[in-house]
């Protein structure tokens, strides 16, 4: 920093130099204010593109250090290996007896199974297109069925019965 300071005030030194050496002195002597001024301005202009240009190269330096450590991994997954999502080809039948029992309709099973995707209130009331309150309503009625007071114990009371897979 320093050094660059020194460098700044050689070369400003060196214009007035310049100036006197080609004997402007009636330039400098009537229009001194504005030479100085002049000067001052060409001064911080050139320092502030320098820090400018300073600033941003350390800031792509940072970004290019990130990018060369990222560590790309390949995972080779054998073509016969089934994927993880693909549903059993034994479709499950739930537990009609427990279902019956409780006095749960089909439309809170299907409800009680779109919950045990995790889906939430209003994405389960628009893909069975219903009401966000009709799907209120059902899954109250169900908790209270399954004595359930949240949505995780109510999945899993159905799991233990039967009722979801």
């Amino acid at each position: 920093m320093k050094r660059h300071v020194l460098i700044f005030g050689l070369v400003g030194g060196l214009l007035i130099a310049t100036l006197q050496y080609t004997e402007y002195r009636f330039v400098v002597i009537e229009h001194s204010v504005e030479l100085y001024g002049a000067l001052v301005a060409i001064l911080f202009a050139t320092f502030g593109i320098w820090l400018g240009l300073r600033i941003t190269r350390r800031r792509v330096t940072i970004r290019e250090t990130i990018r060369e450590t990222v560590v790309v991994k390949e995972v080779i997954v054998p073509a016969e290996a089934p994927a993880p999502f693909v549903p059993s080809p034994v479709p499950f039948a739930p537990n009609t007896a427990h279902q019956q029992t409780l006095g749960i309709t089909a439309r809170e099973l299907e409800i009680l199974t779109l919950i045990a995707r995790g889906f939430s209130n209003r994405e389960i009331a628009t893909q069975l297109f219903v009401s966000e309150n009709t799907v209120k309503t059902h899954c109250a009625r169900t908790f209270d069925k399954l004595g359930a007071a949240r949505r995780t114990q109510a999945v899993q009371r159905g799991k233990e019965l039967g009722l979801l897979p």
